[in-house]
């Protein structure tokens, strides 16, 4: 079972990354806002699903374990097959899918291609209390002022020109403590995203 690699990157597609590990190059499918993270050289850690099919082995690779953990859930729901599960998960933050999940709302991933209706709701039903948003675990640190923080930095970060869903998900990644500024969470999530740019509308 590969469940994690660290290397560097050979080749980037707009799904799917060529990670090089110890010499051997590894195809990892990916979310297209995580593959423009990356730069060709960049040294990554991808925490790893292995699809094993009777005809391939594949690889899904995402940035934090979390997301790992919804994509595994995902795929053990009836009707969702690796490639829906990663669409979701291009569509939607992890905190969104819980919160999607523990209201039963269906409607946000009735939006995300190959997901139809009936799939949405089994989504609901299958993993009802089995998810929690990471906002919700983590305690003090996540305070109404950290909240707040977020906020401004996903506003600036949509003011550099990254759109309203990449923003959120890079603030996301980031643990807000009470020490931290609205300056320093946009350092440390700009580092994430690398330099700004325009992204196209609705992307």
């Amino acid at each position: 079972m590969i469940s994690s690699l660290r290397g560097h990157v050979l080749h980037l597609d707009p799904d799917s990354v060529i990670v090089d590990v110890a010499g051997v190059g590894y195809l990892v499918a990916v979310t297209p806002g995580l593959a423009r993270e990356f730069h060709v050289g960049d040294e990554t850690v991808l925490h790893t699903s292995l699809i094993v099919r009777e005809d391939a082995l594949s690889l899904v690779g995402f940035r934090d374990r979390d997301e790992l953990g919804v994509f595994t859930q995902l795929i053990g729901v009836s009707g969702v097959g690796p490639k829906s599960a990663l669409g979701v998960l291009a569509a939607l933050t992890v905190t969104q899918i819980a919160e999607a999940v523990d209201a039963e709302d269906d409607a946000p991933f009735r939006k995300v291609s190959g997901i139809g209706p009936k799939t949405a709701k089994l989504i609901i039903v299958q993993l009802a209390g089995k998810l929690i948003a990471p906002a919700r675990a983590a305690g003090p640190a996540q305070s109404a002022s950290g909240s707040g923080i977020a906020e401004q930095v996903v506003t600036a970060l949509v003011g550099l020109g990254w759109s309203d869903r990449v923003s959120r998900e890079a603030v996301a990644q980031l643990t807000i403590t009470a020490q931290d500024t609205v300056s320093s969470v946009l350092k440390r999530a700009l580092s994430t995203l690398g330099p700004a740019r325009k992204e196209q509308s609705g992307v």
